[in-house]
């Protein structure tokens, strides 16, 4: 329950940032296109002399025809925010490019200022080009990390909403910066479980260029495979044992996990990987414990945020129903089970 609580949190996060973009970029058009038009009108008054300015009028002229041009550009840039908010992509996709298309924009708007204030444009970029040297030299983690950001970006290892795993970090992810991303931890050092741990983790996102990622929220197949192991002694009846488990596990599982199973198989099918030899589901097989009994394994898709509560469910039914026929299921007796 907690699980699917703290997943709707994320989900209506995105969805009220998306909502909040759409709504507001309609003032933030008008606004920009008045304050271009009133830059233009300056420029004018300024070329024409209907104001008197001296000396200034060539600095005013570059700052009227800069402000100008930046403003259409912040104008084209809220303009294609709106067109990316209005289409038909996932919100995490909306949310990553319009985040790109502000950076963008910014760097356009400073590249033309610039332009129109220096006009000797080699002292210009030789200036830019040490200051960029030695910046590269002294910033080159927060560098690579905004690299990295552009990677996640365009190659979509993750996105803000999916549950990952990468170097020795796990959670949900909460935010993918410029620099950083932040994860909403599960399990953890104190949790044995996959719960959320309460606590956030922030990680440069340089991380990613430098160690696999594990995405338990794949878009085309956003479920994983868990396994329960029930052990029983060997004068048990296994045929019952095994149709009992998988009774069990069926009514606790979602009704269309089995098609969820073919789409599986399809995605597998477009790959060299061996498809998947699973006739019936949920998938039960039988192994010998180095111990005293025999084991009983379900294995089962699931999202992987509600796996904790469904594996509960699956063992609380399972050892209930089990648990009703003495006749037919012996458990292992001892201290060593």
């Amino acid at each position: 329950m907690e699980l699917e609580k703290h997943s709707g949190k994320e989900e209506q996060k995105k969805k009220e940032e998306i909502k909040k973009i759409k709504t507001s970029h309609p003032y933030w058009l008008g606004g920009y296109a008045l304050v271009a038009l009133g830059c233009l009108a300056c420029y004018f008054l300024f070329r024409f002399n209907v104001i008197p300015l001296g000396s200034q009028k060539g600095l005013l002229l570059k700052l009227s025809a800069s402000a100008f041009v930046a403003f259409i550009l912040l104008l084209l840039g809220k303009f294609i925010e709106m067109l990316i908010v209005k289409g038909k992509r996932s919100r995490s996709f909306k949310y990553n490019f319009v985040r790109f298309v502000r950076l963008v924009t910014v760097i356009l708007v400073i590249f033309v200022v610039i332009s129109f204030l220096f006009e000797n444009w080699y002292a210009a970029a030789l200036s830019l080009g040490l200051i960029s040297l030695i910046l590269g030299f002294a910033l080159q983690v927060p560098i690579s990390s905004f690299i990295g950001w552009l990677y996640l970006i365009f190659r979509s290892p993750y996105r803000v909403g999916d549950r990952i795993e990468i170097d020795q970090f796990t959670g949900d992810v909460v935010e993918v910066g410029y620099l950083d991303t932040t994860l909403s931890e599960f399990g953890g050092n104190y949790l044995s479980n996959d719960l959320p741990s309460g606590r956030l983790i922030r990680f440069p996102n340089s991380l990613v260029l430098q160690s696999a990622v594990f995405n338990y929220s794949w878009p085309q197949f956003p479920f994983i495979w868990n396994e329960i192991a029930f052990q029983v002694a060997y004068t048990s009846d296994l045929e019952f044992v095994k149709s009992t488990i998988r009774k069990c596990t069926r009514e606790q599982l979602d009704p269309d996990m089995p098609e969820n199973i073919d789409k599986l198989k399809e995605l597998i099918a477009k790959t060299p990987v061996d498809n998947l030899q699973i006739k019936e589901y949920p998938y039960i097989s039988a192994r010998i414990n180095a111990n005293t009994w025999v084991e009983v394994l379900v294995t089962y898709l699931v999202h992987p945020k509600n796996a904790s509560a469904t594996r509960t469910r699956i063992i609380e039914s399972s050892l209930d129903a089990l648990n009703q026929q003495p006749d037919k299921v012996k458990f292992p007796k001892g201290d060593n089970r």
